[in-house]
């Protein structure tokens, strides 16, 4: 009686309910909701299927839109080729160019649906607080839908560009890269420029993924974590428009969003890219940390 008196009259609070360390025999915090659980979950929801589904359709619309548009650099005028005057020379090229009319916006959204809607989501359905009581300490909740929100966004990166390839190949033919600056990568050249595209195109939206994470750790709302997301990202990408910001802009994750140019380049460039990466990463760490810093001492009532 008396050690349980002294216990809650000391002044330290009890620990939260999800964080209080379980006296049952055989109990590993590491085992606790285990990452195949929480991507079946993830993998059976409607929102991944329907984005799964529209990232699968992108390059066939597209495919369609240049038959009846007919070639795109067929009326060049004498212009300097870009990216979308090469789309129809090879699959490689259409797979390039799926990147390049998806990466600025459309990419985005998937990210931070995956991020912003994983945790939102829980308390929404008011099953958060029960996943904690089950128990599952805090930190690893977080880190098991962090990992497979980042899983899904990875996956949902690659699902463009591979199909584009498959179907820009049977449309198109598999022949070399085009380079739009002149010349032509084989195709044993272009394949692993094409995946360190898709790479950095990932690495880029980590900082979406940081904000999304992040809103969703701050709201019961799915959708204002997801469209909170969005609406950054846009706003940094307006932000980089603004040629009076000077060398400010280089502070923005947007103004190296096409960094990746420089792979589709005769001679591979690291610079541009390794300047994006090192922005994204950084704003994603600190975004990362305060997501995880602020749920540990969050009140979950939802």
């Amino acid at each position: 009686m008396t050690a349980l008196t002294s216990s809650s009259a000391g002044g330290n609070p009890p620990p939260p309910a999800g964080d209080r360390p379980p006296s049952a025999p055989g109990y590993r915090s590491g085992r606790t909701l285990p990452l195949r659980v929480e991507a079946v979950r993830q993998l059976k929801r409607r929102r991944t299927l329907v984005m799964a589904a529209v990232l699968t359709a992108l390059p066939f619309v597209l495919i369609a839109a240049f038959a009846i548009g007919g070639d795109p650099g067929g009326e060049n005028g004498g212009r300097r080729i870009n990216l979308m005057d090469t789309a129809t020379a090879s699959g490689a090229n259409f797979a390039a160019t799926c990147l390049f009319v998806s990466a600025g916006f459309l990419l985005v959204i998937p990210v931070a649906l995956f991020c912003g809607d994983t945790v939102a989501s829980e308390a929404n359905w008011s099953s958060l607080r029960y996943l904690l009581a089950a128990p599952v300490p805090r930190s690893r909740l977080l880190w098991s839908k962090l990992a497979v929100a980042l899983g899904f966004s990875a996956a949902a990166m690659v699902l463009l560009p591979l199909v584009a390839l498959a179907a820009g190949t049977v449309a198109y033919g598999w022949d070399p890269l085009r380079l739009p600056t002149g010349g032509s990568l084989a195709m044993a050249d272009a394949l692993p420029r094409l995946a360190l595209v898709t790479a950095f195109v990932f690495v880029s939206q980590l900082v979406t993924a940081g904000l999304a994470f992040w809103l969703s750790t701050r709201t019961d709302a799915p959708l204002g974590a997801v469209g909170g997301a969005v609406g950054l990202t846009i706003i940094g990408n307006v932000l980089d428009a603004v040629t009076a910001l000077g060398s400010w802009r280089e502070l923005l994750p947007a103004h190296w969003q096409f960094a990746w140019a420089d792979a589709l380049q005769p001679q591979l460039e690291w610079g541009g890219m390794a300047k994006g990466a090192a922005v994204s990463v950084a704003y994603a760490l600190v975004l990362f940390a305060l997501a995880f810093r602020g749920f540990a001492r969050k009140d979950i009532v939802s």
